[in-house]
């Protein structure tokens, strides 16, 4: 890490631009007002704490949820300046807070690197906030600002001494603004702890005074990494099976960018890697990964065919075949780093591309040739991946030329929508033929289509490509949706354009078994049809567990809350007490009209769609779920059973 420079004054702080658009267009800074865009407003404040720790400031965040759903992030940086703004005639902190684009990260002797780099951050999260304090612990003295919606509601005061120093930000999102005002601990936890990784010393603690222990104190988590990516790779893959015994680290620095990468390989078949650039994820990649993925190819390759492992074989082997089993985290540090959008998805300098695939492709070099019986193991993975693809391109061939030959292809057990139009048509994918039928007949046959599915399909975690177009379950579910998968430079893409249907509904029975085979459905599009999960095309439906009735009324309840007060309500003020309960316990115990009325009729159902909100947390949930090791699964379950058929 550079030294930085410790002059940090309010000459540092370049304001741009006034606060007055955010309130009317929130989307365009934060990305969205629903439960992502609340937690965006944590990000663009630990950002600001963060970058603290980057300039060699900060060693502590604390981050504490109160139980009135305000917020508070606590660092030991060196305090937002409070002196006065030399341009703007008010205290730094107030430019800070209260103007849009200003802050020390456009100074680049302040901040060398900094994840916050478009400076809307604070003042954006204090923008959309009903309140928000800020409390500055700096040069012996403690300095307190109020706000509204962006406005100050009081002057900048001094109120104490302290031999600390930091910023101490508490805040109110506003429900003028927001869907949701309610944090989830999930959520905050998993990007604190990928934090602690990214930042090896940095020290996080997440307080939640929302729930307590049977002793009264509160939840708390700590986290904390000495090891860095290596212990970040190793969290990822905690239930794969290692291919190798350590993961191979690269750290290194050229033209002021600084590159960490680890990476393990597994005896899986996915490929994942992270990647992210002053601390931000950039889910969509960008130049490092382009440089990453250019070095395994032309490594492997060379050492491979120096060393005669690919002579036998009789096709070309991919970039991908590298790649498989492969977990990885590319993260570098670039002082001006050009993203493509606000949301810093994908990084855009191209000059970042050979620096990572130089310096990754000279460690690589060294490892393979001073640890061959570790490199031999990879390239045996690798040779069976290459077999595996040429085997499942047949296989999708065979599959699709079957398809052109009986005209169409669409699966026999298809019961199609009359409409042709994929905006307004859906399809569901049932649990068992007795429950199909069920369907076929209370389903609007204008723009809903339904397909059974026989038993549990096969569980893809654990299989080679080429066996899941054996089958017969998830050929039909191709061949229903109109979805292929096709090679592009070297690469599998799925091919989206002739989708028959804008809405995927997955049906399965209110029990263990309906929510096993959910799920392992759902591996199936996270592992196979990604885009479409992206998309949002994927939803599961809600039948009701329970039928209460009294007489001729009756109501439909989806939980055992819900069953209690229909129990309650029924009771009141009557003599007769007897309240007949249906438990449902599979969708063919529920007549046509009540899978319509409950379940398939857009006036009045539930349909919980599909989101990946965090892709890294995903795959590691999916691979334990569904792979071999088994007491990270039961902890999983154990856990979470209590939310099973009510909150998907």
């Amino acid at each position: 890490m550079s030294t930085q420079n410790n002059d940090y004054s309010a000459s540092n702080i370049q304001a741009l631009e006034g606060l007055e658009a955010v309130r009317k267009r929130p989307g365009m800074y934060i990305g969205s007002t629903d439960i992502k865009g609340l937690h965006h407003l944590v990000w663009e404040v630990v950002d600001n704490s963060i970058d603290e720790h980057l300039a060699g400031h900060c060693t502590e965040i604390h981050m504490t949820i109160h139980e009135d759903n305000t917020l508070t992030v606590k660092d030991n940086g060196r305090g937002i300046p409070v002196g006065m703004h030399e341009k703007l005639q008010k205290s730094a902190l107030e430019v800070v807070m209260t103007v849009l684009h200003a802050g020390g990260k456009f100074d680049k002797d302040t901040y060398k690197v900094s994840g916050g780099l478009h400076g809307v951050g604070v003042s954006c999260v204090n923008a959309l906030s009903s309140y928000l304090k800020a409390e500055v612990h700096r040069e012996g003295k403690i300095y307190v600002q109020e706000y509204a919606q962006g406005k100050p509601t009081s002057s900048v005061e001094e109120i104490g001494t302290t031999t600390d120093n930091g910023t101490i930000i508490t805040f109110a999102p506003d429900s003028e603004i927001f869907e949701t005002l309610i944090f989830k601990q999930e959520t905050l936890s998993n990007r604190l702890r990928e934090l602690s990784y990214l930042n090896k010393g940095l020290t996080l603690i997440l307080v939640d005074e929302r729930e307590k222990d049977e002793e009264g104190n509160y939840f708390t988590e700590t986290f904390h990494s000495e090891g860095g990516l290596t212990e970040f790779v190793k969290f990822l893959d905690e239930s794969r099976q290692p291919l190798i015994e350590d993961p191979i680290h690269v750290t290194g620095k050229r033209d002021d960018v600084e590159i960490e990468v680890a990476m393990q390989y597994n005896t899986s078949y996915s490929e994942n890697i992270y990647s992210f650039v002053n601390n931000i994820s950039t889910r969509e990649g960008g130049t490092h990964v382009s440089g990453f993925k250019r070095a395994i190819t032309r490594e492997f390759s060379k050492y491979g065919e120096e060393n005669g492992y690919f002579s036998k074989v009789k096709f070309k082997i991919s970039g991908e075949d590298f790649r498989e089993g492969l977990t990885a985290v590319v993260a570098v540090k670039v002082p001006e780093p050009q993203f493509k959008g606000q949301t810093k998805g994908e990084l855009g300098n191209s000059e970042v591309t050979s620096i990572v695939s130089q310096e990754v492709g000279d460690i690589l070099k060294h490892y393979l040739e001073e640890n061959p019986k570790q490199a031999k193991r990879i390239i045996d993975k690798v040779l069976l991946a290459a077999t595996a693809r040429e085997a499942a391109r047949k296989a999708r061939e065979q599959v699709q030329r079957k398809n052109a030959l009986t005209g169409g292809g669409l699966p026999g057990k298809l019961s199609d929508c009359t409409s042709k139009d994929p905006e307004e048509s859906e399809i569901f994918l049932v649990e068992g033929d007795s429950a199909g039928g069920t369907a076929k007949q209370g389903r609007d046959r204008h723009f809903q289509a339904i397909l059974p599915l026989r038993g549990k399909i096969l569980n893809v975690e654990k299989a080679l490509e080429h066996k899941i177009y054996d089958n017969e379950e998830i050929k039909n579910m191709f061949t229903a949706l109109g979805v292929s998968i096709v090679e592009e430079d070297g690469e599998r893409v799925l091919n989206t354009e002739k989708l028959r249907y804008h809405k995927i509904v997955i049906m399965c029975d209110a029990d263990v078994d309906g929510s096993h085979i959910s799920t392992l459905i759902l591996t199936f599009f996270f592992r196979y049809m990604k885009p479409l999960v992206e998309m949002g095309k994927i939803y599961i439906a809600a039948p009701p567990l329970y039928q209460v009735k009294k007489g001729k009324k009756s109501v439909y309840c989806w939980n055992e809350e819900e069953r209690a007060s229909a129990v309650e309500q029924y009771s009141k003020g009557e003599n007769d007490t007897s309240v007949k309960i249906q438990r449902y316990k599979g969708l063919g115990e529920m007549n046509a009209d009540q899978l319509w009325e409950t379940t398939m009729d857009p006036d009045s159902r539930i349909l919980r769609r599909v989101t990946i909100e965090d892709s890294l947390e995903a795959d590691r949930v999916f691979s334990m779920l569904m792979g071999e090791d088994v007491p990270p699964r039961r902890a999983f379950i154990e856990r979470n059973a209590k939310y099973a058929n009510v909150d998907v």
